[in-house]
């Protein structure tokens, strides 16, 4: 298991830190790893994605926070704010990252998106579904409690 984003057979390999490439054809050769932070498209997605990772703490800590208070209806609105807002930020980085890495790579190979990409969107998903959860009238669902 490999946590790139991107693979290329056995031979290249490019996540959000490291661009990582094994020379030749040899398959126990060493692999040769730099940082991947070179270009600007790649500085703007991980700061797009840490910026969303930021958020969804920050309302997970507030609603957290306000079940334990018992103050819960009165943060649904700003979790469910702060849920949407990091979701933005995570599409437009994963939507970012696969345009800019097509543009800029030479293809000469096959290269495909690996599972690391594929947890991002899910993980994207899920806080979609929960933002939409927040945003559900919960005066209307008290009564089952």
């Amino acid at each position: 298991l490999s946590p790139a984003w991107v693979t290329a057979d056995s031979h290249f390999s490019l996540s959000l830190w490291q661009r990582c490439f094994r020379p030749g054809s040899v398959p126990d050769s060493e692999w040769n790893c730099n940082w991947a932070l070179g270009s600007d498209w790649e500085i703007a997605t991980v700061a797009l994605l840490l910026a969303g990772a930021a958020i969804i703490l920050i309302a997970f800590l507030i609603a957290l926070i306000s079940i334990c208070q018992g103050t819960r209806r009165r943060f649904y609105r700003p979790v469910a704010v702060l849920l949407f807002a990091a979701v933005v930020l995570q599409v437009c980085g994963l939507i970012l990252y696969p345009i800019k890495f097509v543009e800029t790579a030479t293809m000469r190979t096959y290269h495909e998106f690996n599972w690391g990409y594929g947890i991002a969107w899910g993980a994207t998903i899920f806080s979609f579904g929960g933002a939409v959860l927040y945003c559900l009238n919960p005066k209307n669902y008290d009564d089952y409690y």
